[in-house]
Formats: C-alpha cells, sequence, structure tokens
C-alpha cells in the first residue's frame, strides 16, 4: 500500500480505533483529525503519536488526503460533504462510519460527490466512548461493511478494501439498500423494541419496584442494547426511517399474531411459533460466514463459596488464557451454568473448556 494521507472528521471511539489499528500495521500512515474545539484527549493522541495533525476549520489542510472518514452522528455527516466537495481532490475516497447508508448516499449524489463517496459501516462499538476508550484490536474479526454504488470506481473500492483490511476487520460488500434494510431488521428494531419493553416493565413496575428488583436472566439478556446512546439511537430512528417503518410493520403484525393465539388457546401455534422461531435462531452460524459477531462463551456450574471464581481464572492464567469478559447469572430461571466467561477466540474457548472439565468443572453446553 503507498503512502497514505488520512483525514478525519470526529475523531471518538471508532475513529480512534480505525486509526491506532492502521497505525500499528503501518507507523508511517499521516492522520489529520478535524475537531469543533480543544479537547484533552486528542491531545493525548498527538502525544501518542496516532494524530500527526489537529485541524479546527475544514479547509485545504484536507486536500492531500487520500482517504476522508466521517465519524460524526449519522444525521451530521451530510453536513459536511458540501464543505469537503471544493476541497478535497478527485482521487479522494470519502466514507463513513455510520449504521445508516440511505441518507448519506443521497447527500453525497446531491454535491456531487458520488463517485468518491463509499459508504462504511464498522460493526464494533462498546459501551464507552470516545478517543480515549479506543484501541487497536476494536475492530480486530469485527465486520465492516463497505457499501458502494455503480458509481464508483471498481480500484476506489479495492483500496478502501485493503485499508479495511489493515484494522483486522473482515470486509463484506453491500448495496446501501440492502445494507439499511438488514441493519433495520438485526438492530435498528430491535433496539427500539428493547427501549419499548424496558420502558413497559418501568411504567408497569408498582411503588417497592419488584419488578425492576427481579429484572435479570432473559429479561436483562434482550434489553442490554436499550442502554445505548438516546442521542445516537435519535438520529438513526429518522435516519433509516424507511427502513424501519416496514420491519416495525412487520413486528406489530407478529405482536398481533400472538395476541390471537393466547386469546384463543390456540396451542399448536404457539407451540410452532416457538419451535420456528427456536430453530432459525439455533441455525443462526457463527464466526465469519455470520453477520453477527460470534461470541465465544462457557457457562460453568461452580460452587457458591468464597474464591471459587478466582480459582477458575487462576487456572486458565497459569496457561496463558486471557478472560474477555466474566459475570455471575442471579437469576436462572432460563439459565444453566451460574458462571458465565467470554474469551477473545474459539481456540481460547476450546482450551478453556477442556481445561476446566479436566479439573472436574461441570460445563454447561448452550447454543
Amino acid at each position: 500500500m503507498e503512502q497514505l494521507e488520512l483525514g478525519f472528521i470526529g475523531f471518538g471511539l471508532i475513529g480512534g480505533s480505525i486509526a491506532r489499528s492502521v497505525k500499528k500495521k503501518k507507523p508511517d500512515i499521516t492522520v489529520r483529525v478535524y475537531t469543533r474545539r480543544q479537547n484533552p484527549e486528542l491531545d493525548q493522541g498527538i502525544a501518542e503519536g496516532i494524530i500527526d495533525e489537529l485541524l479546527y476549520e475544514i479547509d485545504g489542510q484536507l486536500s492531500t488526503c487520500d482517504i476522508i472518514f466521517l465519524c460524526a452522528p449519522v444525521l451530521k455527516n451530510a453536513e459536511f460533504l458540501p464543505l469537503l466537495k471544493n476541497i478535497v481532490k478527485p482521487d479522494c475516497i470519502i466514507t463513513d462510519v455510520g449504521s445508516v447508508k440511505g441518507n448519506i448516499c443521497e447527500a453525497a449524489a446531491q454535491n456531487g460527490l458520488s463517485h468518491q463517496f463509499i459508504g462504511g459501516h464498522p460493526m464494533a462499538g462498546s459501551e464507552k466512548t470516545g478517543y480515549a476508550n479506543s484501541t487497536d484490536i476494536l475492530l480486530e474479526n469485527a465486520y465492516y461493511l463497505l457499501t458502494p454504488t455503480a458509481d464508483n470506481r471498481p480500484e476506489d473500492v479495492t483500496r478502501l478494501q485493503d485499508l479495511v483490511t489493515l484494522t483486522g476487520a473482515n470486509c463484506v460488500i453491500l448495496s446501501p439498500d440492502e445494507h439499511d434494510k438488514i441493519t433495520a431488521a438485526i438492530s435498528h428494531v430491535p433496539h427500539i423494541i428493547a427501549v419499548s419493553l424496558v420502558n413497559l416493565v418501568r411504567q408497569s413496575d408498582n411503588e417497592e419496584e419488584n419488578m425492576k428488583a427481579f429484572a435479570a436472566g432473559g429479561f436483562k439478556d434482550i434489553t442490554r442494547i436499550a442502554s445505548s446512546s438516546p442521542a445516537m439511537w435519535q438520529d438513526i430512528c429518522l435516519a433509516n426511517r424507511e427502513s424501519i417503518l416496514p420491519i416495525l410493520q412487520l413486528y406489530k403484525e407478529q405482536i398481533a399474531e400472538f395476541e390471537k393465539m393466547i386469546t384463543c388457546g390456540d396451542k399448536p401455534g404457539i407451540y410452532q411459533a416457538f419451535r420456528e422461531a427456536g430453530e432459525y435462531r439455533n441455525s443462526i452460524p457463527a464466526g465469519k460466514s455470520s453477520v453477527i459477531a460470534r461470541s465465544y462463551e462457557l457457562y460453568i456450574n461452580i460452587d457458591d463459596r468464597a474464591g471459587a471464581i478466582a480459582t477458575v481464572a487462576t487456572t486458565l492464567s497459569v496457561h496463558g488464557i486471557s478472560i474477555k469478559n466474566i459475570g455471575i447469572i442471579h437469576n436462572r430461571e432460563f439459565f444453566d451454568g451460574v458462571l458465565r466467561l467470554e474469551l477473545y477466540n474459539e481456540e481460547d474457548a476450546d482450551k478453556s473448556r477442556q481445561l476446566l472439565m479436566q479439573n472436574h468443572y461441570d460445563i454447561v453446553e448452550r447454543k
């Protein structure tokens, strides 16, 4: 890959992680970052050698960039296109990192930039935000979706793919329309459903908050995403409304059908709905063949005694295995295995399973 100059408009968790990962592989890549105001986190980026230059204006200093990343909120990104169109060089690629593509692709066309704009969506994140929480491994093995159009030059798509590869992500090509329909179904509407369910319980709870007290297990699993940024999801809902609304209508029809089956006492219908859903959910492939990034988890039955978790952690640590996440399942109505371990990769998960079984731990196999 030739010497590259990268520009970032906005530089938080995702932009910072992209820059960190490509700088790790190619230290000679130049990174310029536009920011509206001074930010101690970005000063740290300069000190760390990740950022080569901070810019406080959208001006000619971006004119030498080979690729510019729009890393602002999804509705804000489009506002930068009119400022960029008279600055960027003809072969500069403009891309973004948002989870909605239709609006930004339309804005690029309106500004005469459709031949230079290639939508991007790294499917990775964290509950933490900002450059200070970025890492050079955040995108490793995550899916990075690119949404070129017929207006893009194949060589530009290849150039952007090559850069994405430096982050350690798995690059997948989709059309903008297909991207938005998929993310509406597997991400945007599930977030709306999770928020609605949490608000339903919040509004239905009693003064003692008994529902809140016992909200664990399945409820916490399916509503975890309700804790996401309200500002970000406000923008996503509005930017992708054309794809979200049809999926929401289909969901309402599903709920109405369930209501009908329960009202009529339709035992076969209820059974079939759960059976078909279970079969489909269990058939979702893990790993690189799936748009859903694989999670390497082990569920272990352990005694409730002091030091039990430390013993498990020590057993794995002695054999060079790092634990990505660890948790206790308190409400076990729908779960076997009180201890949940998340490992970084399949090899570590398999090795951990063997080690713990050799040490007579009860490993619970779950799909």
